[in-house]
C-alpha cells in the first residue's frame, strides 16, 4: 500500500511521461478481484495496453466489462495491479494527463454549454463541429438542447480526443447512427498512434473490426481471443 502511494504522489513520476514523441506508453493491469457481496465477479484478470494499440474487451452481460474498467480507473474499489510504464497508480482517475474514461452513462452536466465542455476537456471545437455539421450554430447550446446521439457524440469526441496517454470506452458506439459509426472509428484509428485505446461494447462486429487485439472476459478471467 505504502509503495502505491508514494508511486501515485512522487513528483519524479511526471518525467517518465514526457517522452520524446513516438515513445511508446505501456499499460499493464493485473491482480484484479471484486467481490459484490459473496459473488466473485473479477478474480483473474490481465489486460496490456500500449500506445498505438487498439484493444477490445468482449464478454456476455452482467461478466463485469464496465465494473472491470471502473476498478482499473480508480472509481470502484477492488484489488489490482496497475502500472504505467513500470509505476503503480491505484487511482488513475486522478491523473487525467494519464488516463480518460468514457462510461455507458452520460457524465457532462447537462447546464454546460458546447463551447465550455471542448474548453474544459482542452479540445479544439472547430475540427469536430466540421467532422459533424449537424452541430453547425450550436457552439452555445447547453448539452441538455441536444439529442441523446448528439449528446453521446460530444461526451466520446472529447474523450478521445483529450491530451491523455490511455483512453477506456465504455459502449461507445451504443445510441450512435450506422454512419457515425464509421466516422468514429477513423477517429479511433487515428488517436491510436498517441495513445492506447480499450474498447469495450456488446456490438461485438465493430469490436473485432477496428481493435488490433480482443481480450475475452468470462467467468471473471480474461484470455486472449485476437492478437
Amino acid at each position: 500500500m505504502k509503495q502505491e502511494k508514494t508511486a501515485i504522489d512522487a513528483p519524479l513520476a511526471t518525467s517518465n511521461f514526457n517522452l520524446p514523441e513516438g515513445t511508446k506508453h505501456r499499460m499493464e493491469i493485473s491482480g484484479v478481484r471484486l467481490l459484490f457481496g459473496e459473488r466473485l465477479i473479477l478474480s483473474d484478470v490481465y489486460l496490456k495496453i500500449e500506445t498505438g494499440e487498439v484493444v477490445g474487451l468482449l464478454g456476455r452481460n452482467g461478466c463485469g466489462k464496465s465494473s472491470l474498467m471502473q476498478g482499473v480507473y480508480g472509481t470502484l474499489p477492488c484489488e489490482k495491479s496497475v502500472s504505467i510504464n513500470d509505476i503503480h497508480f491505484h487511482e488513475v482517475y486522478k491523473h487525467p494527463h494519464l488516463a480518460r474514461y468514457l462510461p455507458q452513462h452520460d457524465f457532462i452536466p447537462k447546464w454546460l454549454t458546447l463551447n465550455q465542455v471542448f474548453r474544459d476537456f482542452g479540445v479544439e471545437l472547430a475540427p469536430f463541429v466540421e467532422l459533424f455539421p449537424e452541430f453547425q450554430g450550436r457552439r452555445g447550446s447547453t448539452i441538455s438542447q441536444l439529442s441523446g446521439g448528439m449528446y453521446r457524440m460530444v461526451e466520446l469526441y472529447v474523450i478521445l480526443k483529450s491530451d491523455t496517454r490511455f483512453v477506456f470506452l465504455d459502449e461507445p458506439f451504443t445510441h450512435i447512427s450506422p454512419i457515425q459509426i464509421q466516422t468514429i472509428k477513423s477517429l479511433i484509428h487515428d488517436e491510436r498512434g498517441r495513445k492506447g485505446i480499450l474498447i469495450t461494447d456488446h456490438l461485438h462486429l465493430h469490436i473485432h473490426d477496428c481493435c488490433d487485439r480482443v481480450y475475452l472476459l468470462q467467468d471473471g478471467r480474461t484470455s486472449i481471443i485476437k492478437v
